[in-house]
């Protein structure tokens, strides 16, 4: 289970969770943001009321929750603050790629604008983070993710790995292991019958993942 250190730290979670799992576009299941924070139904829940009451989110009945305009600007600054130190964890301390996603969630809510900025100038102004995900702008605005899902190719087909969406520091470490990163040449060699896995080629290297893994892997 999660732990939570303070209310505001708390909330910020929360928004860039929903924004995350695509709550600036379309209704969110409060399940999924309670399963991806590993909190209970009831503690999300009544999160949820509170930054209803707040005006950072809109109940959607039967289909879940959506970011307002003010809380799709508090999900971006907290998204860009983790992206910008994930970029620095990667790049200029030569941490594992697989972790760098947990440990820059716990500087972020540390992380005033401020030095959001100079961290951004002392990077070079960087627009993806190590996982291939854009980096809010200053001004509030986030470049759509573009590609399809891995799993949505067939044998036979080619391209480039875009991203690997969010997942837990295990999965980000298995995709590691088998050298499957952004900007990675990939192939469809074989699909198994009936949703089985996918036999790909990365980089010369034969590998195989199942259609949940497939799911992650953004490919262009």
């Amino acid at each position: 289970m999660r732990t939570q250190t303070n209310s505001s730290e708390n909330v910020e979670m929360y928004l860039k969770t929903v924004a995350e799992l695509g709550g600036c576009a379309a209704p969110v299941s409060i399940a999924k943001v309670a399963d991806r924070l590993e909190v209970t139904a009831v503690s999300a829940n009544e999160m949820m009321k509170r930054l209803t009451d707040q005006g950072y989110i809109s109940r959607i009945p039967y289909k879940g929750v959506e970011l307002t305009d003010i809380g799709q600007v508090a999900a971006y600054s907290v998204i860009r603050r983790q992206r910008l130190w994930e970029r620095f964890i990667v790049d200029n301390l030569n941490m594992s790629w697989s972790g760098a996603y947990e440990v820059s969630c716990r500087l972020e809510h540390a992380t005033s604008n401020v030095l959001a900025e100079a961290l951004s100038l002392y990077l070079g102004q960087p627009t993806t983070c190590p996982h291939g995900h854009p980096i809010p702008t200053l001004a509030g605005g986030l470049a759509p993710l573009q590609g399809r899902p891995l799993s949505a190719l067939k044998k036979g087909e080619n391209g480039r790995i875009e991203a690997i969406l969010h997942t837990t520091t295990a999965i980000f470490a298995y995709f590691a292991e088998r050298n499957i990163y952004p900007q990675q040449e990939i192939a469809v060699q074989e699909i198994a019958p009936l949703d089985g896995p996918f036999t790909i080629v990365v980089e010369g290297k034969t590998t195989v993942l199942g259609q949940s893994l497939a799911d992650l892997v953004i490919i262009i």
